[in-house]
């Protein structure tokens, strides 16, 4: 596979992706394609060596892995671990607005959004709708998922004109500024929001029963397609590379190997808020998992400590404008490796023998390792790598690919970064050793 190739199929992946909910139905399609087979939290599990398995929670988190020929407690298990959910902007419940024959929609900002990069851009709304549906004149409550997939609202900038001192000072107020205008005319004669909802949720849904929109889960995303830029392609453009690039990376790796013992993928929500939630790193599901893997206790310590994670994760390229952002030794750039991100505050869960055995991988792989430390007068951000690690006894590396303007509503990465991360993921997952042996 070429990088050109790779990357098509990636940005089919985020065009497809405006929601977590639509990031995981894509993985799911994904998976079953390639063989895996869905389990169910609430059923019983029979897990045969060499099966491909998968699972989800919440509709915005997954787990898939191909059991090995040796149980999880004497070999171990490979993982590769990375988020679905990214910055925006969620649709409160009551978001209607209107003045001046003009409607807009109340959000709240979800994760740390650069929110000026939000104004004069055609906005997408997606996400998980509840319904009420009659079929075979029994009532029920079912979830599905919308997706507009055109622009359906933008911010409008105030006319320098209005502001003298816009590119000086201006700032944003997420309660004044950031709702998007939805629609112009009189409010009295349009569909109540609801309603509106419900006709897309028919339009997508035909034929299903749906009677009512109960309640929703919504996000606004850019409307723009993920693109090429650079005079010879060498930058990609797109919206929710943090943290989908790194989904597509670990999906790709893992469907593709022979691994001889056990490989698993963990995709999970929220890490943009802290990942204390049902479906986030800190959360029960990965430990819930892996006890169904390992059921007794002894099982269970045995396969943690047998076991290794890579949790992927987009990492800061140096900016063009503003290399004094970054520690002039540490200043990872687009297009030349995986970066490994290390901090002695352990924001991220690198120590210096996870670290060796990625740059071990990478050098396998042929790859350059770039490594990213932040400034030491700067505070650094964390990912799922701690969570995990601290929860289950994981030995646990924070890596990602180079990435610029990141919670932007479009961020940058190289084109040749993608591939070379999948190149690292795909090799680990498809080592004939155990995931610690050059450790023990």
């Amino acid at each position: 596979m070429t990088p050109k190739k790779f990357n098509q199929d990636l940005f089919r992946f985020i065009d497809q992706s405006p929601s977590p909910f639509h990031g995981v139905r894509y993985m799911e399609k994904q998976l079953k394609a390639t063989g895996f087979l869905r389990l169910e939290e609430k059923d019983a599990w029979n897990l045969e060596a060499n099966g491909r398995y998968y699972i989800t929670r919440n509709g915005s988190s997954v787990i898939a892995f191909i059991m090995g020929k040796e149980q999880p407690w004497e070999s171990g298990i490979k993982m590769v671990g990375a988020h679905t959910d990214s910055p925006c902007l969620r649709v409160k419940p009551e978001p209607a607005q209107n003045s001046n024959s003009m409607t807009r929609l109340g959000c709240e900002i979800y994760g740390g959004t650069l929110l000026n990069t939000w104004f004069d851009r055609g906005l997408n709304l997606a996400g998980r709708i509840t319904c009420r549906i009659i079929e075979d004149e029994k009532e029920r409550l079912q979830s599905i998922l919308i997706n507009y997939n055109r622009p359906v609202a933008l911010i409008p900038s105030l006319a320098i004109h209005l502001d003298r001192e816009a590119n000086k000072n201006r700032t944003v107020n997420p309660q004044l500024h950031i709702p998007p205008l939805f629609s112009i005319g009189d409010p009295e004669k349009s569909l109540p929001f609801k309603e509106q909802l419900l006709a897309r949720a028919k339009e997508e849904h035909p034929g299903t029963g749906i009677q009512e929109v109960i309640d929703y889960e919504l996000s606004f995303s850019d409307a723009e397609p993920a693109a090429y830029a650079g005079i010879d392609n060498e930058i990609i453009s797109a919206p929710r590379l943090d943290n989908l690039l790194s989904c597509h990376a670990a999906l790709k790796g893992l469907e593709s190997a022979a691994p001889s013992s056990t490989a698993m993928v963990v995709f999970t929500d929220n890490e943009e808020v802290g990942s204390d939630t049902l479906a986030g790193a800190r959360g029960s599901f990965l430990e819930s998992v892996l006890s169904r893997m390992a059921p007794t206790p002894e099982q269970f310590a045995r396969t943690a400590a047998r076991s290794f994670m890579i949790s992927c994760d987009n990492a800061h390229a140096v900016h063009p404008a503003l290399s004094d952002k970054h520690d002039p030794n540490h200043s990872p750039t687009l297009n030349t490796g995986p970066v490994l991100k290390i901090n002695a505050s352990q924001r991220y869960a690198s120590d210096s023998e996870s670290s060796a055995l990625f740059r071990h991988v990478c050098r396998r792989a042929g790859l350059t390792v770039q490594n990213f430390v932040m400034r030491s007068d700067l505070p650094c951000g964390s990912t799922i790598g701690p969570a995990i690690s601290s929860q289950t006894g994981i030995r646990t590396v924070d890596v990602g690919a180079a990435t610029l303007a990141m919670h932007s509503i479009r961020e940058l990465s190289g084109s040749n970064d993608p591939f070379m991360l999948f190149k690292a993921l795909n090799k680990f997952f498809s080592l004939d050793e155990p995931p610690l042996l050059s450790l023990t």
